[in-house]
């Protein structure tokens, strides 16, 4: 009898065991977000990127270059590899000013996190680096500091690089700091040319995340969000969180072929902008007045989490969004 005993003592141990493990494995990434995305490195990488030394951040100055290096030497400490045939985080290239005919020559910053199980496929979490630089005459503020649009969004690319760095990721992520978007989404379509983009799975671009969206808050909104199920995978696995997002209230401003998602949405990818800002009623977008002390750093912080959380799924490789639809 006391062998029977010891045996189911023993089995219901084993048993309880198993379940507290898979518990843990099931809750620990959506611990992780929390604790690893935190608001202390989210002021750290704004208020850097949006500091009056990078001068606004326009491409082919000087300011851009400093916002260039700091992204370098965070991927480098976080550990990315570079991608593809790039020597370094550096896909530099030349083109054409469209205004003025000068030639501009600028880098996108991309870095790489190989995947496990399913490296040859690829998710790209991107924002653009680059601003409007700064006013040439007047008197008062004159840089364009770009807070919002968009250091607040390679905030994010940082502090999800070095998320997924620490919990794992099955497919391959490719995380990108894209040049010269506000001279027509140049650098996202320099880099869509030499991609095979039947590899990549879904795009993930953050575009002015840093104030309180129209749906109130713990609330994002995406761009496109009818043209693929993107969005769709992003609310299931969303649910419980206490956050959610929504599709993008803002038809008439045509937004989803205005941020670097669409330079990979013409190629077929599921890309996408996760947004916060209520763009039709903002008054510092465009503005000098878009510094980082006009930012929530609790939006931000929440977003960021909010993403990792989301995509939590694509990046593992247990959904595949729909190819996109892309007509204008």
């Amino acid at each position: 009898m006391k062998k029977i005993v010891t045996l189911i003592l023993a089995l219901t141990f084993f048993i309880s065991c198993n379940v507290s493990k898979k518990s843990t494995s099931n809750s620990s990434k959506t611990l992780d977000a929390s604790v690893l995305i935190d608001s202390n490195l989210v002021r750290k990488h704004l208020y850097t990127l949006a500091s009056d030394d990078m001068e606004g951040r326009k491409s082919g100055t000087a300011g851009i270059e400093k916002a260039a290096v700091y992204i370098e030497n965070e991927f480098k400490k976080i550990g990315l590899s570079t991608f593809g045939e790039l020597e370094d985080y550096r896909q530099t290239f030349t083109f054409k000013n469209r205004r003025t005919g000068e030639d501009i020559t600028s880098s996108n910053i991309i870095g790489v996190l190989e995947g496990k199980s399913k490296k040859g496929e690829y998710v790209i979490i991107s924002a653009h680096y680059d601003h409007l630089g700064m006013k040439k005459s007047g008197e008062g503020d004159l840089i364009y500091n770009g807070a919002n649009d968009d250091a607040s969004g390679v905030t994010g690319v940082l502090a999800l690089a070095k998320y997924f760095k620490e919990v794992g990721n099955e497919r391959t992520i490719v995380f990108a700091a894209f040049t010269a978007e506000e001279m027509g989404l140049i650098g996202s379509t320099h880099f869509g040319k030499g991609i095979d983009a039947n590899k990549f799975v879904a795009g993930i671009n953050l575009e002015m995340i840093g104030k309180t969206s129209s749906f109130g808050p713990n609330t994002a909104w995406l761009s496109g969000f009818e043209r693929s199920d993107f969005g769709k995978i992003i609310q299931k696995n969303l649910v419980g969180t206490g956050y959610q997002l929504f599709p993008d209230p803002y038809k008439n401003f045509n937004l989803f072929f205005r941020s670097d998602n669409a330079s990979l949405a013409r190629l077929g990818v599921p890309s996408h902008t996760f947004s916060t800002t209520p763009i039709d009623v903002d008054k510092d977008y465009h503005k000098v007045s878009d510094e980082a002390e006009t930012l929530n750093m609790t939006v931000i912080t929440q977003t960021i989490q909010a993403v990792a959380k989301g995509t939590e799924s694509i990046i593992d490789g247990r959904d595949t969004p729909t190819r996109v639809i892309v007509e204008e």
